[in-house]
């Protein structure tokens, strides 16, 4: 939910409850407001009658017009009274509703008059929600209220209180809810209950902000789809949000979240990579910045989540990996043997090897043992990853060669599948 206000400070309501119980005393004088002793067993009496009658549940205000005899035979029973707000049965309430134009709700349609109190020692109790968001909303000059509609039901009764006030209705506006693939309200269940989900699974900031823009509303034609909040607060009307409830899509989100980090800058993508390799447990100095950043270089294109580099760039982190089965096929196939003896001959023991002397041993090899290059290239990846598929191989190979165990990697595989 948005409230709006300039040069404001947040308010903590458990700071405001003498604002609060002197507005409900002011809606007491006024005769707007009015205690109720009905105990919860009577309560649920009155409940259960409607609902024979086939009635909808609501308050029939029976307390609204109590004597001040019956308020003293009540209280000499040691009820304790909540505070109710009348709500007059033919009272129209209509607003302009900034995403659903106007709407309309009879008092009757509100359950009756409103509990804005709690039972309890003293005057009254805990203020409830409906009065409380109106008094801070009064107190912080809250010029515009933009909810989801599942709040739409609250809209009226809040509206009367302003009015009861003697305050400016702000203007509101209803979101549409965001509902998952069944076309459900969004919820814990399909597997995030709040913002820091969505970072621990792995997606920016800035994607996130991007998806749930879109979710709702529909960016002008011409706009592209990846777009900053500053971008998107200078095209943004409020006659392109939906009134239907948007369901949300992983795939876009995967998709968007993609481009975030294909673009990112190295240096930041790298500062965000960090922690998640080090709660994986791998092992490195993350003071080796160019090793670290080299090897970034080598995920960003393939990543769609931040997590995704915790599996991707586990064959960099540790010394020994085993070797798939799709590995073990691609090096026993023929000349394979033979391009991995080849290279693991041409690699240097003390010097560091740069692109171009990889791609040179890649060449010799391939001539001297009369192989296809792409027998040479699948052999090498098999033997240093582990697997057929992976990052870019020749930047892997040389983020292995810094540590030198690509050489160790052959030695390994050569010897396993000749055992």
């Amino acid at each position: 939910m948005a409230r709006f206000a300039v040069g404001r400070r947040a308010s903590f309501q458990t700071d405001r409850l003498d604002l609060y119980r002197q507005k409900i005393q002011e809606l007491l004088d006024k005769g707007l407001a009015y205690r109720a002793y009905d105990t919860p067993a009577e309560l649920d009496a009155m409940r259960e009658a409607q609902k024979a009658r086939n009635e909808a549940p609501r308050y029939d205000n029976r307390h609204r017009d109590l004597t001040p005899e019956q308020q003293a035979q009540f209280e000499a029973e040691g009820r304790k009274p909540v505070i109710r707000f009348k709500i007059e049965n033919d009272r129209e309430i209509s607003w302009n509703d900034i995403v659903r134009g106007t709407v309309t709700w009879k008092g009757r349609d509100l359950g009756g008059d409103m509990v804005i109190a709690r039972a309890a020692e003293g005057e009254f109790g805990q203020p409830l929600y409906n009065f409380v968001v109106v008094v801070d909303d009064i107190d912080m000059q809250i010029s515009h209220v933009i909810r989801g509609e599942d709040h739409i039901g609250n809209t009226p009764k809040q509206i009367l209180l302003y009015e009861a006030l003697g305050a400016t209705v702000p203007t509101f506006g209803h979101t549409p809810l965001i509902l998952n693939a069944a076309g459900a309200k969004l919820s814990k269940r399909d597997g995030v209950t709040s913002i820091s989900d969505f970072q621990q699974m792995g997606y920016t900031a800035e994607a996130i902000a991007n998806y749930m823009t879109l979710l709702g509303w529909s960016p002008p034609e011409g706009m592209n789809e990846i777009f900053s909040l500053d971008e998107a607060a200078q095209k943004f009307d409020f006659d392109r949000v939906n009134k239907a409830g948007a369901k949300f899509d992983w795939d876009k989100l995967n998709w968007i979240n993609s481009q975030y980090l294909h673009h990112m800058p190295i240096d930041r993508l790298t500062d965000l990579l960090i922690p998640d390799w080090q709660e994986a447990g791998y092992e490195f100095d993350p003071s080796d910045r160019a090793w670290l950043k080299q090897l970034t270089a080598v995920l960003a294109p393939s990543l769609v989540r931040l997590n995704d580099a915790v599996e991707m760039s586990r064959y960099l982190f540790v010394q020994d990996v085993g070797l798939t089965e799709a590995a073990v096929g691609q090096l026993q196939q023929p000349g394979a043997v033979a391009a991995m003896q080849g290279i693991l001959a041409a690699i240097p023991a003390d010097t560091t090897l740069s692109e171009a002397d990889a791609q040179g041993i890649i060449q010799t090899v391939t001539k001297a043992e009369n192989l296809k290059k792409g027998v040479v290239m699948r052999s090498l990846r098999a033997a240093l990853t582990g697997d057929v598929n992976g990052p870019d191989l020749m930047q892997s190979w040389l983020l292995l060669n810094q540590h030198r165990w690509d050489r160790s990697r052959l030695e390994q595989a050569l010897k396993q599948i000749s055992a």
